[in-house]
């Protein structure tokens, strides 16, 4: 009996090929022997997956494939004849500890010696990966062992391999709400625990971001849980290969109901615990031991993470929490919240933007928290940040923040060097910290016990604007305004361009070549920063500049990441015409730009893409133009959850040189009109924003309307 092929959408078959959707169409209307539709829809028809691969590999487009896509449709067949894919992940962590030369043997083996050394390497880790039963394999899955391994041998850490597992795992099984907390958001978590902490543990550990960045820093005994098995294997085996010297321990179960650490003290708690879950356990664990500060309510899961978190907590040690906006101020929470403040347990509560984390329509809070010490110093205050301006997120009254699409990208490094700067200088001395207004307020205790107990920044934060001098926010905001003014003026400027016009009747067509094509026949360099251990991570190469990051290009800002992230002392040096490409798409902002002199002399950052074209066969406004489309990157974009460009199948029209340079003075043209609109839209968020406070907090007042002497002769006449 023939077995059970999956299918794949037209879209798929492109990004298997390494061709655009409208190549697939072609290909559909040109040729008698594509494959037929096994399924869908006349408007969505589905394709059966071996009878594509079939197709492309005798034209020979099967092998351009991305391999971590290769191993997304490898696994699809796989399942579709009735494989598991968990039983893989073992495997990952044998392949990703090889060296690169034995991967390559491994390569050339034959299938049942394959299979053998797979399964030898899968029973020599299975301890190491919690849950991990032993494994056989057939003839059936050589298919995707071999993906794997060319999956694994291409990024070589095996992070790749991992990330397509767990999603297929996780799209194939019920559990729903699983998101990786983003890298930027888990190391400013990691950063706020003061000093060094040598154990850390996440007790809903999900994919170990939040483990992983306190390994960056330098933890060294990692600890977690997850109840859904696969994402605590995931994590297991992504830590192990993060940080190879650390001693890592990760458990299958619900860490509420069966703690698998019950008695273990760390010095440090990091979490991003699920949300509104009314089912964790309030009935059997009402006379738990861990609610020191009062039994949580059946909706308040989130004060049961707080507790939970600080019952791990050596005296003194720090929880850094991620929790949803509700847990601040929520009724039913108020009696835990004020045992919490008046025992001297938080310490901070720093707002979000929206975006900053899933659920991104939502504005997250960190709580940071300490467990207080029997003989500790008395806590008087408690620190309150909103890190809203310092990203450019706070929405002008009447902005429609709702809208998808609308967000702006979030600027990490401004935010980060706000929450750090206030938290920092207030864990130093907090009887001495400055209030910042509108930004940082450190608030008495006493202030806080009152029959509300919200924790919510905004609301002490920007009251503190009162502390401003009248006279100081009117010349504030008329300065704003006057830049608002001529920021207005310059955006007229560039929207008088009208050198253009209609192609005619139909859309110009053309021939276009890949950047892979132009850049084997020497037309363009295709650079970008690979890491070169793991151990590097954090040293800044000597004399390194700043890192451009895909945020810079997003937000059209000048390089700002810090060289310490690089994992690397050869990432490429960028020049003043470079083309640079954001490697992950989505989000909001440009995803292509050409390198000024305010670019040049950074370091590339290991997000983006670097084109450096010949400029006696490519016009670099005219390559950054067509990389950065919306249809050339979704084209050559691969991913579910994180979309990755892949650089060599961008596209890019054979045209003339002086061709080239007409289409790239309206790029450059274009690039101006968006970075004169994006500078209007914040200066006038800004102005708006200022005008709204000044006159709600009583700083500015409305003039009155003019003396009747005064008015222009006529007004107001019929």
């Amino acid at each position: 009996m023939p077995q059970p092929s999956a299918q794949v959408t037209a879209a798929e078959i492109s990004r298997i090929a390494g061709v655009t959707r409208a190549t697939v169409s072609n290909w559909r209307r040109r040729h008698d022997d594509f494959p037929t539709p096994s399924g869908g829809t006349d408007s969505s028809p589905l394709y059966d997956l071996l009878d594509v691969r079939t197709w492309l590999g005798a034209r020979g487009y099967a092998a351009t494939a991305d391999p971590a896509e290769e191993l997304r449709t490898a696994l699809r067949l796989h399942q579709a004849a009735g494989g598991p894919t968990g039983v893989l992940l073992p495997l990952v962590l044998a392949a990703a500890r090889c060296t690169p030369e034995k991967r390559a043997a491994l390569a050339d083996l034959s299938d049942p010696s394959l299979i053998v050394r797979a399964e030898g390497a899968s029973a020599d880790v299975a301890d190491l990966v919690p849950g991990a039963e032993t494994v056989r394999f057939a003839g059936e899955d050589i298919d995707v062992l071999r993906a794997l391994l060319r999956c694994v041998q291409a990024d070589g850490t095996g992070e790749a391999a991992l990330a397509v597992l767990a999603e297929r795992e996780l799209e194939d099984s019920a559990t729903g709400g699983t998101y990786r907390t983003p890298a930027p958001l888990a190391d400013l978590m990691a950063r706020l625990v003061p000093g060094s902490c040598e154990r850390v543990l996440d007790p809903a550990c999900g994919s170990g971001s939040l483990l992983a960045a306190a390994a960056r820093l330098g933890a060294e005994a990692l600890y977690g849980q997850d109840v859904v098995t696969v994402q605590a294997q995931r994590s297991a085996v992504s830590l192990m290969l993060a940080a190879p010297e650390a001693d890592v321990e990760v458990r299958v179960g619900d860490s509420l109901r069966a703690d698998a650490f019950a008695g273990l003290t760390v010095d440090a708690v990091l979490s991003n615990p699920p949300y509104g879950d009314r089912d964790w356990g309030h009935d059997e664990l009402a006379y738990d031991s861990r609610w020191a500060y009062g039994v949580p309510p059946r909706a308040e899961s989130e004060l049961a993470w707080v507790q939970h978190a600080l019952a791990h907590l050596v005296p003194g040690g720090h929880a850094v929490m991620l929790l949803p906006p509700a847990t601040a101020s929520r009724a039913s929470g108020r009696r835990v919240r004020m045992d919490l403040v008046r025992s001297g347990a938080v310490r901070a509560v720093i707002a979000l933007p929206p975006g900053a984390a899933a659920p991104l329509h939502v504005g997250l809070q960190i709580w940071v928290l300490q467990r207080p010490e029997p003989a500790g110093p008395e806590r008087k205050t408690v620190l309150f940040i909103d890190t809203a301006e310092a990203s450019g997120h706070r929405a002008s009254a009447g902005s429609a923040s709702g809208t998808r699409g609308a967000r702006p990208a979030l600027d990490w490094p401004s935010l980060t060097e706000a929450a750090m700067g206030q938290w920092s200088a207030f864990a130093e001395n907090p009887d001495v910290f400055a209030d910042e207004p509108g930004t940082a307020r450190a608030v008495p205790v006493v202030d806080l016990l009152d029959d509300l107990v919200d924790l919510t920044p905004a609301r002490h934060v920007r009251a503190s604007r009162t502390d401003i001098a009248p006279a100081d926010l009117a010349r504030e905001t008329e300065e704003v305004r006057r830049r608002l003014i001529a920021g207005a003026a310059s955006l007229g400027e560039a929207a008088r361009y009208t050198d253009w016009g209609a192609a005619g009747p139909k859309p110009r067509e053309w021939r276009t070549a890949t950047a892979a094509d132009l850049a084997r026949g020497g037309a363009l360099t295709l650079l970008r920063t690979a890491p070169d251990s793991r151990e590097r991570a954090g040293e800044a190469p000597p004399g390194a500049g700043p890192v451009l990051t895909g945020q810079d290009i997003a937000r059209g800002t000048a390089p700002s990441g810090d060289p310490g992230s690089l994992r690397t002392d050869s990432a490429p040096v960028i020049a003043t015409g470079d083309v640079l490409v954001r490697a992950v798409a989505g989000g909001t902002g440009a995803m292509a730009r050409v390198a000024d002199e305010t670019d040049a002399g950074a370091l590339l950052g290991p997000q983006v893409h670097l084109f450096r074209p010949d400029p006696a066969r490519l016009d670099a406004w005219f390559l950054a133009g067509f990389l950065g489309s919306a249809e050339n990157i979704a084209a050559a974009s691969t991913g579910s959850t994180v979309v990755h460009v892949s650089p060599g199948r961008l596209r890019v029209p054979l045209l003339p040189l002086e061709e080239q340079r007409r289409y790239g003075e309206a790029f450059r043209r274009v690039h101006t009109l968006r970075a004169e609109a994006a500078r209007a839209t914040e200066l006038a968020d800004a102005t708006a924003r200022l005008l709204a406070g000044g006159l709600t907090g009583g700083g500015l007042i409305p003039s009155p309307p003019p003396a009747e002497n005064d008015r222009t002769p006529g007004a107001g006449s019929a």
